[in-house]
């Protein structure tokens, strides 16, 4: 590769992926949809707490509050995928154990 070569593939940046997202629209959207998630579990916790007090409840929903919160450090960081699993993970965790272990 030439010296000319070298500075245009510096000079102008080619996508492979074409149409995808860039990496800092990925992160945005994964801290987005985790902050999105975040409110909606501690509104659902609100809701369970009125209805029943538990430890339980407080337990699980604090966990996937705190799950949330991980996600959208790992999001950050620029761990998407890893932060994209572990929310859909954790929250399909949270919704069976409210499901089937909270009576």
């Amino acid at each position: 590769m030439s010296a000319s070569d070298q500075e245009q593939a510096v000079t102008e940046p080619t996508d492979a992926r074409s149409g995808g997202l860039t990496p800092r629209q990925a992160r945005r959207l994964r801290v987005f949809a985790a902050s999105a998630f975040m409110v909606a579990v501690a509104a659902v916790l609100a809701v369970r707490l009125a209805s029943r007090s538990s430890v339980l409840v407080v337990g699980v929903y604090g966990l996937a509050l705190i799950l949330c919160g991980g996600v959208i450090e790992l999001s950050r960081r620029g761990r998407t995928r890893l932060a994209t699993w572990l929310l859909g993970a954790g929250l399909a965790a949270a919704v069976a154990t409210d499901a089937f272990l909270i009576p």
